[in-house]
């Protein structure tokens, strides 16, 4: 009778252990499946068309630019989160529409996506495999043959994704994405992503520049601490490193400019001297979270400090989901002068700019139709910002919504969405 129901269990137990590895077997290929259906979707876009498209080269520090007299326009997109799982296969596709046509009416010379690329949550998208995102991403992205860059976000690598950041890194480094200029960045240096792609004239000053920085992800990386939220910061040996960038480029102008006008005294020096810098990650500093609570405390109205420019914060709970801690990349900002804009991510439905202490602050809109519950059925938040850098060193912002006139393309389709913040201003918590 005890072998007879031993027999039983042994039957019962390879029973289950045959059921999920059934299972395991089709979600597998029902994951393979929708990643190959997201490159063909991804191939089915045309080639963007620009007019005497910029090609970058390498300098000698190894770093990307590209030389105009031009204006140069820069598209930030941020906060993509592809699923990359067969549960998430409709909003996917939605996402990558959604791109192809704001890249395609605006023609970018480069794009930066500023994180959160991928989003492999298994029971949203059916996977943990954020290769799949990240690979969605970059085939369209050179289907459209425009140049673009990511710096990471904190979905795109999570403890329990298969690849860690560095094996994201080596996605992005891969030669077969040919208008890729991600670089993985010192070895040395905390976080991958940290690098500088510059904008030269015909005389070989740098008028503008990219500057890359991977702002982390959590505190521990663990899933605890992804769960809880806990935000990390940008590490001191990345802002020394960024310190080390400007004073190069500095250096680098200083250089050409003599060799132009024989001194570094004059008109050049002084438009020039100081290189004037774009900085891009994905977390928002405290730095803007302190600002928009001095804001707040001042009844909305402008301070000596906080100049606002326009937009929306309506994230609830903590309004700037910015790190735990503190870094002293703003203090340094401050002190060289280089800096005069940053753009972040992170915290999808807001989407303010503003001026603080002399340095603009501006999230970018989302692209998310996956990571917010009920995000695809809502519009005012998605869109894109466009960065036009002129050869004098000043710059332009301007945000896009997705579902304004400018983007009602032939071949292009656009879903239905509840434009929710219409009639709200900055001063309405939307809690």
């Amino acid at each position: 009778m005890a072998k007879t129901k031993s027999k039983k269990a042994k039957k019962v137990i390879l029973s289950i252990i045959a059921v999920i590895i059934v299972i395991v077997v089709v979600i597998t290929g029902a994951n393979i499946l929708s990643l190959n259906n997201l490159v063909k979707k991804g191939n089915a876009y045309n080639t963007v068309e620009i007019e005497k498209q910029l090609v970058p080269q390498k300098d000698e520090n190894g770093y990307w630019y590209f030389t105009t007299d031009r204006e140069f326009k820069v598209m930030q997109i941020t906060d993509i989160h592809i699923g990359g799982g067969f549960l998430s296969k409709g909003t996917d596709e939605k996402t990558l529409n959604a791109i192809a046509a704001m890249v395609t009416k605006e023609k970018p010379d480069l794009v930066v996506a500023t994180g959160d690329i991928a989003f492999p949550v298994p029971y949203m998208a059916g996977t943990f495999n954020n290769y799949s995102g990240a690979k969605a991403f970059a085939n369209l992205m050179e289907s459209l043959g425009v140049y673009w860059t990511v710096t990471f976000g904190n979905h795109d690598a999570e403890a329990y994704s298969y690849f860690d950041r560095e094996a994201v890194a080596e996605i992005y480094s891969n030669e077969e994405f040919k208008h890729c200029l991600f670089q993985a960045g010192p070895e040395d240096v905390d976080g991958y992503g940290n690098h500088v792609i510059e904008v030269k004239n015909s005389q070989g000053i740098i008028t503008q520049a990219m500057v890359l920085i991977d702002s982390q992800a959590y505190v521990k990386d663990t899933i605890i601490e992804s769960i809880k939220g806990t935000y990390d910061n940008i590490h001191p040996n990345q802002v020394e490193w960024y310190e080390t960038e400007i004073k190069r480029m500095n250096a680098e102008n200083s250089k050409t400019i003599k060799t132009i006008q024989g001194d570094v005294n004059g008109g050049l020096y002084e438009q020039y001297g100081t290189v004037k810098t774009l900085a891009f990650f994905h977390i928002p500093l405290v730095e803007m979270a302190d600002a928009w609570s001095e804001f707040e405390k001042n009844n909305f109205k402008d301070t000596e400090n906080f100049k606002y420019t326009d937009g929306i914060i309506a994230e609830g709970g903590r309004r700037v989901y910015c790190g735990y801690g503190e870094d002293d990349l703003f203090e340094k900002m401050l002190e060289l002068g280089s800096t005069k804009a940053m753009f972040n991510g992170h915290d999808h439905i807001n989407n303010t700019t503003f001026e603080y202490k002399g340095i603009i602050f501006s999230y970018g809109y989302s692209i998310d139709y996956f990571a917010y519950s009920g995000i695809d059925k809502l519009g005012s938040q998605r869109g894109c910002t466009m960065i036009t850098c002129k050869p004098d060193t000043t710059f332009t912002i301007d945000k896009y919504n997705y579902y304004s006139d400018r983007y009602n393309l032939e071949g292009f389709t656009r879903e239905e969405v509840t434009m929710q913040y219409e009639d709200v201003t900055y001063q309405t918590p939307l809690e």
